[in-house]
């Protein structure tokens, strides 16, 4: 099952015309990012040449003006392509497309940002530490921030900073005391006082350089004070966050165009033909596709009604759970594919090994599974209740 059921547009097909162009030459730093947990930066600045940094940025700032479901279908492709690329474009994607979407700084803040954006700045938000958990659980940063002589002074360290060589800026939430709430602090990257300790030491993701990002009474303007929340930023519908399960989506779409053709492939001289004539080799063939039918269908269902407005007001779980679906999914079709593929599956030049790793990374992206079974459960009582 193909994705091109999905693309509705000629400027959908033109951006994925655009993609596929690079197909091979992302593919080519795959292995070595992963080995030498080393960052993708000639795909990164590929992706900005070619102007994608900035289709988030509605057209009135100059930008591309994509939606949810273009983002999905973007991001699905280029996560085939390479994980790491994905996961980590997609957060400024996001970031970008849910600032303006919801208008959350000041206009001239926003419009000085915009040519920026425009001029191949990338940004991030900066939440995760290594006390809190994950933001969305509501724990308050020990990352803090303090006025003094009309400046804030921010202090702390942030994990998982994902695409943290080439970030150009990182929106960084601290607590504020005096107004009892969780600000967040545009920064550039040559602040005085801001460094990156590289510390990113896992086995998923590791092109994506996730390092800590350090904080050392760095000096911030009043004006890039811009946002400030008095409860979890996990509780407002955000459909920008649907770049994550794209991005896994990618991957398993990747295992299984990899188990297949070798499926095709790959005789033994066991049997006559290849292996794609077994009835148990076309059963996981089958299952896979299962599999990816379901997620995508689903991912890219609740991405058009995000887009369209006047159903978005309806949204309760959906963009948890197909977060929670495509990850789950993408776990199992990669378990297939490596069933498929057999002990070759694990050598170190395969890349099923890494995209194995790479898919797990997804359980520990926001919102976690946990967290939406039970508001699934909380959101049926409730309106049961109110019944």
């Amino acid at each position: 099952m193909s994705k091109k059921l999905f693309v509705k547009t000629d400027a959908q097909r033109l951006w994925i015309e655009k993609l596929l162009k690079h197909e091979k030459s992302f593919k080519s730093h795959s292995r070595e990012s992963d080995e030498k947990t080393k960052f993708p930066k000639e795909n990164i600045q590929a992706l900005v040449n070619m102007g994608y940094t900035k289709l988030s940025l509605p057209k009135e700032y100059g930008g591309g003006g994509i939606g949810v479901t273009d983002l999905v279908l973007f991001q699905e492709t280029i996560a085939s392509f390479d994980g790491a690329t994905g996961l980590a474009i997609g957060w400024h994607l996001g970031v970008v497309g849910e600032l303006y979407e919801k208008k959350l700084w000041r206009e001239e803040k926003l419009a000085s940002f915009a040519k920026e954006i425009l001029n191949g700045a990338l940004v991030n938000r900066a939440v995760s530490e290594a006390k809190t958990g994950s933001p969305t659980r509501g724990g308050r940063p020990e990352t803090e921030a303090v006025k003094r002589d009309g400046k804030w002074i921010i202090s702390g360290r942030k994990t998982y900073t994902t695409m943290s060589p080439v970030l150009t800026h990182f929106l960084v939430s601290a607590w504020v005391e005096e107004k009892e709430g969780i600000g967040f602090f545009l920064i550039e990257r040559e602040a005085k006082g801001l460094s990156i300790e590289k510390n990113w030491d896992v086995i998923a993701m590791r092109g994506t350089e996730s390092h800590d990002l350090v904080l050392d009474n760095v000096e911030v303007a009043e004006e890039n004070f811009v946002e400030l929340n008095h409860g979890p930023r996990g509780n407002t519908i955000n459909g920008w966050i649907l770049h994550i399960p794209a991005c896994y989506l990618g991957i398993a779409q990747a295992a299984r165009d990899y188990a297949v053709k070798f499926a095709t492939e790959y005789s033994p001289n066991s049997i006559s033909g290849t292996i794609s004539q077994l009835p148990n080799v076309q059963n996981l063939i089958g299952q896979i596709d299962l599999e990816l039918m379901k997620a995508r269908h689903f991912l890219y269902s609740v991405a058009e009604i995000y887009d369209d407005e006047a159903r978005r007001p309806y949204i309760t779980n959906e963009l948890s759970v197909a977060k929670h679906i495509v990850t789950n999914s993408a776990i199992n079709i990669v378990d297939k594919a490596m069933r498929l593929v057999g002990a070759k599956s694990l050598q170190l030049s395969n890349p099923l090994q890494r995209y194995y790793r790479d898919v797990r990374a997804g359980l520990h992206n926001p919102p976690m599974d946990d967290m939406t079974i039970s508001k699934l459960a909380q959101t049926a009582i409730q309106e049961m209740e109110n019944k």
